[in-house]
């Protein structure tokens, strides 16, 4: 019913306020979601969100919405499961780069090899600034954090590549302050048949000071501006491991690729809440009488 369509963005909001530090990204990002979601034309009951541990997971007590608080790293996997279950849920993770690309890489990677039909939000300061400010698997090489005094030795991870190499359908990496672009973004992703990621790089203005918004202004180029073309996957690869500017926009996307559960013999028949199991549970139960 079109009386049930979510189009305020403040219908969202709970009673509970940010905690957030003054200056963080996480207030764009969230700003960003809650304006995304009003323009799917949904409403509220065929949107679930699953929030992972850490500062953008304390998303969770902001919106009201159907949600799942997971533990660290371990987003992905139930929302994968929500969406073979009920097919039409749009269904989003909220997730930093701690959780995305370093407790939770494996199931980041092996998802999306299955075109999961599913988008990721990833909060990327490049720390795991709830911990107050640790090296997290995008840090830079050689910088010097509270778990790295002397200087990170690992080289930092570059989670578009790989994505691009783990056949994900959508990926693109937006800026949590260049709102407008992150909202378009975000409802591209969700929209998306398939695997989408979205890595938002963001501002910690705490424990990544010297990453601030004068940082990003100079060190990034937005794709539309160098009049790239959504073309071939090396030409999307080329972008990914740029290193002079990071890239912001839809480095690829496929839309002619099945998601998962077009594809699986038994949720071709439709979403698992719509199946008559007929099981009877009498025979078990007998035992614990």
């Amino acid at each position: 019913m079109t009386e049930n369509i979510l189009t305020d963005p403040t219908s969202l909001d709970t009673s509970i306020r940010p905690t957030w530090c003054p200056g963080c990204g996480n207030f764009s990002i969230w700003l960003g979601l809650k304006q995304a979601l009003t323009k799917l034309n949904l409403p509220k009951e065929d949107i679930i969100l699953f929030y992972d541990i850490g500062c953008s997971g304390n998303m969770s007590d902001f919106n009201k919405v159907y949600a799942m608080h997971c533990l660290h790293g371990r987003a992905i996997p139930p929302a994968v499961g929500a969406k073979l279950a009920n097919h039409n849920l749009k269904t989003i993770v909220v997730i930093g780069d701690g959780g995305g690309y370093g407790e939770g890489l494996t199931h980041y990677l092996n998802e999306m090899r299955g075109n999961h039909d599913i988008s990721i939000f990833v909060h990327n300061n490049h720390r795991y600034s709830l911990t107050t400010g640790q090296m997290s698997p995008t840090t830079a090489k050689g910088t010097k954090t509270k778990s790295t005094p002397s200087g990170s030795i690992e080289q930092e991870l570059n989670p578009m590549a790989l994505a691009l190499s783990n056949h994900a359908t959508f990926v693109a990496r937006e800026l949590a302050t260049a709102v407008p672009q992150l909202i378009q973004t975000m409802v591209d992703a969700i929209n998306h048949p398939g695997f989408a990621v979205v890595d938002i790089l963001q501002p910690c203005m705490v424990f990544n000071p010297e990453m601030d918004a004068v940082w990003y202004r100079n060190n990034t180029v937005r794709l539309t501006d160098e009049n790239y073309q959504i073309a071939t996957k090396q030409a999307a690869w080329e972008q990914a491991t740029r290193t002079e500017k990071l890239p912001l926009g839809v480095f690829w996307k496929d839309d002619q690729k099945l998601p998962y559960h077009q594809e699986d013999a038994v949720l071709k028949k439709g979403p698992l809440v719509d199946h008559s199991l007929n099981v009877d549970i009498a025979p078990i139960l007998e035992q614990f009488k």
